[in-house]
């Protein structure tokens, strides 16, 4: 358990945002101090400092591949605000814990899912009239009886499961284990081969890892169900996109919805932007109006295990990247 008293606190350095850190600073205990990083020395640690709170690693954070001069300082724990940290280099793991946001995400996450399988289904907004003259019947489709194939059935996964199951979609999954079987409401695990080739609507949920970077490539894409909607939360790597565009213009995936893309931004003119087979959001899905109150709450919790010597939630494997 970490010593601390009025005149010798707990310091917890932070990369984040003054609205964050005012709810943080709300639910510190005693002997606990706070203490900013401006974004242009956000890895200048203080020496006293404990704990690091590290923004993700984009945007307004950047993060240097090589180690910062004294690094690892006195820190005894990071904890990233982001559920994936591929984005930081090794040296990060030099401080002996980190731990991720894993799970903060899941319920936006979920629900931007559900909504992109709603709007191929339903084609919006393509059915969406203005004029008169736009009066149409047109087919629509369901998700009831459908199959949803979850490459991942981690906290994301497990998120969009239960709300599919309330559209009475049938859902195939694989698990890190790899073994099949029956699991909680009916879910059912199974190989990536027979996820790929039974899925109506089919989601990559898996952290970016050595393992799974270019997973779902040209071999992958053949052998998915002809006309499959793809659906991309999780990070653009993990994705060929050059295979994906040749499959969409051989009508063998159906629609892509695409959150993520490796890189981000993809450059002014790329395909994606205006292929008429894909939906293309800018890495928006976990966002949720609440302005970090999930990873408040989470964050609480994991810091009340860290004053009374608890094991952690969302530690992170550093030779896996998870």
């Amino acid at each position: 358990m970490p010593d601390i008293s009025p005149t010798t606190p707990l310091v917890i350095a932070h990369q984040l945002p003054g609205e964050l850190e005012k709810r943080l600073g709300a639910i510190l205990p005693p002997g606990v101090a706070l203490r900013g990083l401006a974004p242009d020395a956000a890895w200048d640690v203080p020496a006293d400092a404990s704990v690091l709170l590290a923004a993700p690693p984009r945007g307004r954070i950047a993060v240097p591949q090589t180690r910062p001069p004294g690094w690892p300082h006195q820190l005894k724990w990071i904890q990233a605000v982001s559920a994936g940290v591929d984005e930081y280099p090794q040296w990060i793991f030099d401080v002996p814990l980190v731990t991720c946001g894993r799970g903060t995400n899941s319920l936006p996450i979920a629900e931007f899912v559900l909504a992109g399988l709603l709007a191929v289904a339903k084609k919006l907004p393509k059915i969406w009239i203005d004029r008169a003259a736009d009066w149409r019947v047109t087919e629509l489709g369901t998700l009831e009886n459908k199959t949803l194939g979850l490459i991942g059935y981690g906290s994301i996964g497990k998120a969009v499961a239960a709300r599919a199951l309330a559209f009475g979609m049938n859902i195939l999954a694989t698990r890190r284990s790899g073994s099949s079987g029956l699991g909680e409401n009916g879910v059912r695990f199974a190989s990536l081969d027979t996820v790929l080739s039974q899925a109506d609507h089919l989601v990559i949920a898996l952290p970016l890892t050595t393992a799974t970077a270019g997973l779902i490539g040209r071999a992958a894409l053949g052998r998915v169900k002809p006309g499959v909607h793809l659906v991309n939360i999780s990070r653009g790597r993990i994705l060929d996109q050059e295979a994906l565009l040749e499959a969409l213009d051989a009508k063998r995936v159906g629609f892509a919805t695409l959150d993520v893309t490796e890189p981000e931004p993809l450059p002014e003119g790329h395909r994606l932007y205006t292929h008429p087979q894909v939906h293309l959001s800018p890495h928006l899905s976990w966002s949720n109006g609440e302005r970090g109150q999930a990873f408040t709450t989470f964050f609480d919790a994991n810091l009340k295990r860290f004053l009374h010597g608890q094991p952690l939630d969302g530690i992170v494997n550093a030779a896996a990247g998870y």
